[in-house]
C-alpha cells in the first residue's frame, strides 16, 4: 500500500461505510486508483471450469454490484472479477443503515439485501465490457418474488451472453428465507433450471454454486452430491456467516451476514470438507477471510483451486489483489511448485 492509498483508505474510514464504498468505486471509474493490470506468472496461471485465469485472485460479488467498474477492476491485479449480485427487477434492498465495519475484528456486518439496478440495466453494463479478462455475475432473486427459482433463470437470460461464468447464490442471508434453496429438492429444482437455460446461451457460460458456512457436514455433502449430480462447474465457499463467535467491535450485534478476518477458519472448514467429498473432482473457489497472500495459500491448500477476496479491501485497499498474487508466486516458488495448480488441497485433511 502506497502513502496515497492509506491516506484515501483513513478518510473513506471516516465516512458512512455504505457512502465510502460508493465513493471508493467512483474514483475507480475516474482512474484515481493504481491499475498495475492482472498479476501473472508460469506459477499463478490457472485452468478453473474451462477458464484461463492469470492467477487465482478474484474479486466476490457485491464490490460492483451494477457492473460499474469492469475494466479499471481488471486491471487492480485480479485473475477474475465477479460482479453482481443481480435479480431480474431493480430493487433497493433493506432499510439503511445497512453496512458496518468492525474495526476491532477486521471484519463487516451488511445486509443490504440483493440493491441493485436489475438484470436490464446490468446487461447493459456488462455488454460494454472490455473484450479481455475473465468476468462472472452472481445471480439472485428478488425480495418479493413469487417463483425464485425462476428469477436466476430470468437474469441468465438476460445477462448470460456478456459473461464467462455465472453463480447461483443461495447463501446470502439478507434476502428472507433464501438459503432454503440449499436443501436437496430445491436445490436440484433450481440448478436444473439454470443448467437448462444456459444451454440455450451461445456462449453456454460455466454454472457456479455458492454455498453459505454455517452448514453441517450432513449439508455439505448434500449439497455436493446435488452439484455433482447436476452437473454444475464449480462451488463458491462461502458466502457470509451468521455466527458472532468472538467478535468485540460495537457493531457485533448488528443483523446481516459477517465476512472478514472472524470468517477465515468457519469457511475454510467447509471449503475442505468440500474438496475432501469431492475428492478434487468439482473444482472450488475459496472465499471468507483472506487478508494475505499466506492466507490465500492455505485455502488453496485446502482444496480451492482460485480465491476471492472483498471485506480485507476495506482495510488494506485494492493493492491487496496484487499484493496477494505476487506474494503467492513467492510461496509456490518456496515450495518448488511449477504451477499453482500442485498445491490445491495437499493439506485438506488439516482444516477439517
Amino acid at each position: 500500500m502506497n502513502f496515497g492509498e492509506k491516506l484515501g483508505l483513513t478518510a473513506l474510514r471516516q465516512l458512512d461505510p455504505e457512502r465510502a464504498h460508493k465513493l471508493s468505486l467512483y474514483a475507480l471509474k475516474l482512474g484515481l486508483t493504481a491499475r498495475p493490470g492482472p498479476v501473472t506468472s508460469p506459477r499463478l496461471t490457472t485452468s478453473f471450469a474451462g477458464l484461463l485465469l492469470p492467477n487465482p485472485i478474484g474479486l466476490a460479488a457485491g464490490f460492483d454490484k451494477n457492473a460499474d467498474a469492469i475494466a479499471p477492476l481488471l486491471d487492480a491485479g485480479f485473475g477474475f472479477i465477479e460482479v453482481g449480485a443481480a435479480t431480474p427487477r431493480p430493487q433497493p434492498g433493506n432499510p439503511k443503515p445497512r453496512l458496518f465495519r468492525l474495526t476491532q475484528d477486521r471484519a463487516a456486518i451488511n445486509r443490504f439485501g440483493f440493491n441493485n439496478l436489475g438484470a436490464e440495466q446490468i446487461a447493459q453494463n456488462l455488454a460494454n465490457r472490455p473484450a479481455t479478462g475473465v468476468v462472472g455475475l452472481n445471480l439472485g432473486a428478488n425480495k418479493d418474488s413469487g417463483d425464485r427459482a425462476q428469477d436466476y433463470v430470468d437474469v441468465l437470460k438476460i445477462c448470460g451472453g456478456f459473461v464467462d461464468f455465472v453463480t447461483v447464490n443461495v447463501s446470502s442471508p439478507n434476502t428472507e428465507k433464501l438459503r432454503d434453496l440449499q436443501g436437496r429438492e430445491a436445490l436440484t429444482a433450481l440448478l436444473s433450471g439454470v443448467l437448462d437455460a444456459r444451454g440455450h446461451l451461445a456462449n453456454k457460460p460455466p454454472v457456479f454454486l455458492k454455498i453459505a458456512p454455517d452448514l453441517s457436514n450432513a449439508e455439505i455433502d448434500e449439497i455436493a452430491e446435488v452439484a455433482e449430480t447436476c452437473g454444475i462447474d464449480a462451488i463458491i465457499a462461502t458466502n457470509t456467516t451468521l455466527s458472532r463467535d468472538g467478535l468485540t467491535s460495537p457493531h457485533r450485534d448488528q443483523a446481516g451476514g459477517l465476512s472478514g478476518a472472524p470468517l477465515f477458519q468457519r469457511s475454510t472448514r467447509v471449503l475442505a470438507r468440500l474438496a475432501q467429498r469431492s475428492q478434487g473432482k468439482l473444482p472450488l473457489i475459496g472465499v471468507g477471510g483472506i487478508g494475505s497472500a499466506e492466507q490465500a495459500y492455505t485455502k488453496i491448500k485446502a482444496g480451492a483451486s482460485a480465491v476471492q477476496l472483498y471485506t480485507a479491501m476495506v482495510y488494506q485497499g485494492l493493492s491487496l489483489a496484487a499484493d496477494v498474487a505476487r506474494g503467492l508466486d513467492d510461496l509456490l516458488a518456496a515450495d518448488g511448485f511449477q504451477n499453482v495448480a500442485d498445491a490445491v488441497g495437499i493439506e485438506m485433511d488439516r482444516y477439517l
